[in-house]
Formats: structure tokens, sequence, C-alpha cells
């Protein structure tokens, strides 16, 4: 290559990286995975090595990607926040043990080896052992003040626990990631697919989307975690070793890495990231790869730094498993909303342990944007290790019979022209009447969530979307048996048995009819603080911004400028406020939640339950709502400021994760003798 080329590529290749650098770092909306984009960075660098007349100290390769926003306030780290060196590279990883090796003459160096939990890179700032600040990594300078979103994360204490053993300094910077365990990512994306809207791509980027956001509310509707083990700027000194650093972290009442290995060489270090790999599937977030640090802060002082990483660290990331097979079609689901979502369906092919027919390929645009096209050999990986993606097409392998794919400009349910709103990305079928779009909103109108109306389920709404019988919510109600006497042979009792429900569920609460109307952003929480706040279906629907949003204050607490617009929003429409009269005039009539008198029960008030298992007499949402009545409240996840873990058969990781934190675990027959007491 000669100096006029390599220039010509170094520019080409600076571009692209920090196209995708604005895409990670600010966007949480990466286009490529991590291998191909460390793969660009490396390109560079050894380009930059080749021809350094072309090097300079703003190129990618010398500085952290900047995840600051101009709607934050920036706060100055104590310490530099600096990134790590990524290999994927067994050799590389022993070439970094080697330099340190030469630097120091002695060959059994200790290290510490941790999971790399795939989050967004924090600094939190104790004083006196009292929380003063969260700062994102930003430019590793400076970065964003994300304080108050990090308040809102339950196992992140406002002051640390002192002890004799565990002296707090006076200022410290704890280094570490914020993040989604894989539970309530799937939580959330169940939610929007509930929702017909675009499903979160992995934990990581919706981990760092969120804890960006500016409505604090919504941010605590996500539930993020945290885990702390690194070390900024500490007056005065308190641990020696990283080893002794995590100590210290886990007495101080922190959250930090649930597991950790000391290895001394690198071969027992080389193991202990071996032994991580197998282990790391039944963490409860994702982890993408090992780091690996010299235990002793002294030497690592003594390795020093480049401009961007320590020289005493490095990152071992382990490779995605990807796999290759052939689109056999591209088909398009239609949401409850209109959304148009493409699917590649795929010949099965064994990916991470299962078997993976079906590849979400996001929208319109990324199938342009990956030239992908049906017949193409494509690589396929779990994004997040969770959600099957469409990686790359094989254009080695591409025919002549692989044709540009045209996404349709119709409804493939309804043939309604689909429409694409201002600042979507999504492509839209307006018709609400589709077909696909009435079963969707019906089948979450009388869900477990919602109206809970046993006997209709996804047959049953079919038959009676097809037949014409319901195109909306009120027509359940207006069902006629003798119509329903036609579905089948000897169909009486259960008839009689459906009837009997669509008429209870018209007493159904108040929430449960809120929930199950489908209000974008709207779930089971904040549909019980509206049914609290407003008391009647018909002064919600005409409720406006201001009584949500007086002066820039939040009126009711869980409810954010953001849910109260689609709320607004919603009832502005006139077929949406048309579904609400016509369910109050035919008969309809939400309970609202009863008032609390004095004396009421408050047995479980400050108590924080989280339900797991099938338990013997009762629902957990029955339960849920018993431990509500008596003042609690129900959690998703167990963390360490739950009370009570309610187990019934067949408890998963949660109970797991109770036993390992030391929380409480009871079972219904102690669970009803505590509500009676």
């Amino acid at each position: 290559m000669t100096p006029a080329d390599a220039k010509k590529k170094i520019s080409t290749l600076r571009e692209k990286i920090a196209r995708h650098d604005e895409l990670y770092y600010r966007n949480a909306k990466p286009e490529i995975a991590d291998f191909d984009y460390d793969a660009l960075k490396r390109e560079l660098a050894d380009l930059e090595a080749k021809f350094p007349e072309f090097a300079t100290q703003e190129s990618p390769t010398e500085k952290v990607g900047d995840d600051r926003l101009a709607s934050f306030t920036q706060y100055r780290h104590r310490a530099r926040m600096q990134s790590l060196d990524n290999t994927y590279s067994e050799q590389e990883f022993r070439e970094f043990h080697q330099r340190l090796v030469k630097l120091f003459n002695r060959e059994e160096l200790a290290y510490v080896i941790e999971p790399k939990v795939d989050g967004l890179a924090v600094s939190v700032t104790y004083e006196h052992g009292k929380l003063v600040r969260a700062v994102t990594r930003g430019n590793g300078e400076e970065g964003d003040d994300v304080t108050e979103n990090a308040k809102t994360i339950h196992s992140l204490p406002r002051e640390l626990k002192a002890s004799k053993h565990a002296p707090i300094p006076d200022v410290i910077e704890i280094r570490g990631e914020i993040y989604l365990t894989t539970e309530e990512f799937q939580r959330i994306n169940k939610e929007r697919e509930e929702a017909g809207e675009e499903l979160y791509a992995n934990p990581r980027n919706l981990a760092s989307g969120t804890i960006k956001q500016l409505d604090t509310k919504e941010v605590a509707k996500r539930k993020l975690e945290i885990v702390l083990y690194g070390v900024g700027f500490c007056e005065p000194a308190v641990a020696d070793k990283q080893s002794g650093y995590h100590a210290l972290v886990k007495q101080w009442g922190l959250p930090t890495v649930e597991r950790y290995w000391c290895a001394t060489g690198i071969d027992a270090a080389w193991a202990a990231v071996n032994e991580l790999d197998k282990l790391r599937h039944s963490f409860a977030y994702a982890t993408d790869g090992a780091v690996v640090k010299l235990d002793d802060f002294r030497l690592q002082r003594e390795a020093g730094s480049t401009s961007k990483a320590p020289r005493w660290a490095i990152a071992y990331k382990f490779a995605a498993e990807r796999a290759e097979t052939r689109i056999k079609a591209i088909t398009v689901q239609v949401g409850r909303t209109g959304v148009l979502t493409p699917v590649a369906e795929l010949e099965p092919v064994l990916l991470a342990g299962t078997t993976v027919q079906r590849a979400t390929l996001h929208n319109k645009d990324e199938i342009a944007r990956k030239d992908i096209r049906i017949g193409d050999y494509v690589l396929v990986e779990k994004a997040g290790e969770i959600i099957p993606a469409v990686i790359e097409v094989n254009l080695k392998r591409r025919t002549p019979s692989c044709e540009p794919y045209q996404f349709p400009k119709k409804c493939p349910v309804c043939e309604t022209p689909v429409v694409q709103l201002e600042g979507e990305v999504a492509m839209r079928c307006p018709n609400l009447s589709c077909p696909t779009q009435v079963r969707r909103r019906l089948g979450h109108f009388v869900s477990k969530g919602a109206l809970d109306i046993d006997g209709l389920g996804g047959a049953m709404i079919d038959d009676l979307v097809e037949k014409g019988w319901v195109k909306e919510m009120p027509d359940l109600f207006r069902l006629k048996r003798d119509d329903l006497l036609t579905l089948g042979k000897n169909v009486g009792k259960s008839t009689d048995n459906l009837l009997a429900a669509i008429e209870t569920a018209k007493t159904r609460e108040l929430w449960r009819v809120i929930h199950g109307l489908g209000i974008p952003h709207v779930g089971v929480a904040a549909s019980k603080d509206l049914a609290a706040h407003f008391r009647d279906l018909e002064k919600l629907a005409d409720a406006k911004m201001e009584d949500f949003i007086a002066n820039k204050t939040v009126v009711i607490a869980g409810i954010g400028e953001t849910m109260a617009a689609a709320i607004v929003g919603f009832f502005a429409e006139p077929r949406n406020r048309a579904v609400v009269t016509e369910l109050l005039e035919i008969g309809v009539k939400p309970q609202a939640p009863a008032a609390k008198a004095a004396g009421g029960s408050t047995v479980f008030a400050g108590k924080t339950f989280v339900l797991t298992g099938t338990l013997p007499t009762m629902t957990r949402d029955e339960a849920a709502e018993k431990i509500e009545a008596a003042g609690g409240k129900v959690s998703g996840s167990v963390s360490k400021k739950t009370s009570y873990v309610l187990a019934g058969a067949e408890a998963g990781s949660k109970l797991e994760k109770a036993k390992e934190l030391g929380v409480a675990v009871i079972d219904e027959v102690e669970f009803v003798r505590m509500l009676n007491a």
C-alpha cells in the first residue's frame, strides 16, 4: 500500500468508526456487532502503526468513545476514566502477559479475573460515605451527570456501611456498569410485543438508552441494576490489591460481581477465563467477556496507561456464537398498533444450544442497509445472547435468484396502503379494523393482565373476528348465545360459561380496563396509578396534559411527560374515545380501587414481595392483590431490598437469587398466616 492509499484508507476508517461511535455511545443503537467494530479499530491501528506520519492524537484509536449528550450536565472525573484494550485471541492474551513479564522481570504475576458485564460504564462518588454523584464515562475526562436516574436503582445504597474492617474514605469514585437483567429485558420486550411496538435489540442498548432518559419516572419503571468493581480517585487509599478492594466494596453494602477469580501466572489466568466462559450463561445478566487485571495496585501504577487504556488490564471478549443458514422467506407481522415487523424465516440451525428458525429483521431500513434478500445465506447470532438476529449476508454464496426484497406497500392482512409516521422508522397499517390488529387488541383486552375473561383464547377470538361478530372491544359484550352455539357441537355449557365470564368482566377493577385498552407505554403499574388517581374511566379520558404535568411538576407519581402525552393522544383519537363511550353505554362499570379506610390492614406496609412458582390455592395475581391491599409492594426481581420471596412449585432463578442474597423465602401457608396476623 502506498502512503497515498494508506492516507485515504485511514481517513475512510476514521469516518466509519466515528459514525459507529455516535450510534453506539450517544444513540444506543449500534448497526454492527462488537466484533466487527473492533475489527475496524484494529485495522486502523495497524495502518497508523505502519504509516506513523498519519497518526494523530485525535484518532479514535487514541480516544475513549464519548457518550455525552447536550441535554445533560457534564461533570469532571477526579481520576480519568479509561476504556480497556480488547482481544479475541488467546495468543494476544498471552502477549499481554509477556509485556508485563518484561516490564517487571517476573513470570508469576498475580491477576484478578472478573466477568465483563455488558452495560454502560459509570462512576459513582461517595463523600464521607454518602452518595453524591453518578457520572457516565463520557470522553474519559468528563461525563454526563445521571445522579437522579441512578438513584432509581434499588441496589445502589445512598450511604456506605461502615465497619472496623471496612474503613470508608473521605472521597471515593467507584467504577462499574449499569445494566439490565435478562429477565427484565425480556419483560420489557414482551410488553412492547403485546403493544405491537418494535423490540429492543439487546440489554446493553436498552440500559444505555434508559439511563440517559430525561424523565426519572420512566427510568424507574425499567428496573436498572448496577455492579461496582473498580476504583478511581480515592482519598485516603483503602486497599492495595484489586482482590482486597472487592471485599471492601461488598462490606460497604455495594453490589459487586457475584464471582471473580484470583490466579497467578498466565496459564492459571487463562484457565479462569475458560471457566468463566462455561459459567456465564447462568448469570442473570449478559456477560460478553472476561476482564483480567493485575491484582497489585502498586504494579498497576508502575505499568501505567496509554491515552485510552491501562497497560495492566485487558478484556478478553468471547466471540458471539454465530451460525450460517439460508433465508427461506421474509414474512411481515402486524402488531396491535399496526406496526409491520419483518421476520426472516430460516432453514433451522443450532445456535447457542437452541434451534433457531426465525430471526428479527427489525424494520424496512435495516433490510435495505444490510441488503438482505430471500435465498441469501446469512450469519445469525443471538443479540445479547437472547434474540436471534441476522448479522450479515454471505455475499460469496449469493446467486442471481436472490433478488432485493421489496417491503410491502400494503398491509399483508387487509391490503390497506402502509404509512410511515413522521419521526418513525416503522411502517404501519393505519387501518384500525385490520383483522390482525383487531385480534391482537382483543387478545390483550381479555388477557389475564387485563379483563381476564376465561374462555376467550386465541382460537375463539379468531372465530369471532372471522365471522364479523366482534370488530371492537364493546362487541364482546354484545355476543348472542344462539350465535355462539353454532361454533361447534355440544358447546352449550362452554357457551354459558363464556357468557357468564363476559358478564362478570363488566365489573372488573378499573385498572384492568385501563390496561386492557392498550394505551402506549401504560403497563399494569401505571394503570393502577391512574385508577387510584382518577377513579373513573371518563375522567381519565377527559384528562389534559395539565392534569399530569402542572408547572413542570409530575402530578401522579410514576406518570411522566412521555406517558402523559401518550395517554392524552390516545383518548384524543375519536375511535378510541368512542370505544370508551360504548363500553360504558353497554353496561361496563369498572370498579375504582377501594379507599383505604383508617385502621385498614397495613400488615405488609413497607414490605416488598417477589412471587415465583405456582401457588397451591391462589394465582400469583391474587396473591399480589392481597399484598397490595395490605400495604405491601410487589416487584418482578429479587434484590437486597426484597423483604420476602413467596415461592410455589417449580420456582426458578428468583428462588436461587433469594437464597444467595439471604432474602426470606416463604410458602403460601406462611403467607396466609402473616396476612391474617
